[in-house]
């Protein structure tokens, strides 16, 4: 037959609650140690992850859109290309006739 023991018993609340203490101090000093990494971070003027990403984000739009303008710009040469010697010819035309 098996008796409980008041002397474990008592070491084992003893100790379970030790650790609910350390777990709650680990926890607490997590946050204080978060808290003070985020004000050193804020007062650097750092950017954040977040503002990174952003930031990426609008650099490869802008770039997309700068693609796609010059590949309009180049077309609009191209078909312009053809039109544009003779524009001068007429110039020089007119002026010689002036």
């Amino acid at each position: 037959m098996q008796t409980r023991n008041k002397f474990l018993d008592d070491m084992s609340q003893l100790f379970t609650n030790a650790l609910g203490v350390a777990q709650g101090a680990r926890t607490e000093a997590e946050t204080a140690m978060r808290g003070m990494i985020d004000r050193w971070l804020a007062e650097r003027d750092l950017a954040t992850r977040e503002e990174i990403d952003a930031l990426r984000e609008m650099v490869l739009k802008s770039r997309a859109e700068t693609e796609a303008l010059a590949a309009r710009v180049a077309a609009l040469e191209a078909a312009a290309s053809p039109a544009a010697p003779a524009a001068p010819k007429r110039a020089r035309s007119a002026a010689a006739k002036g």
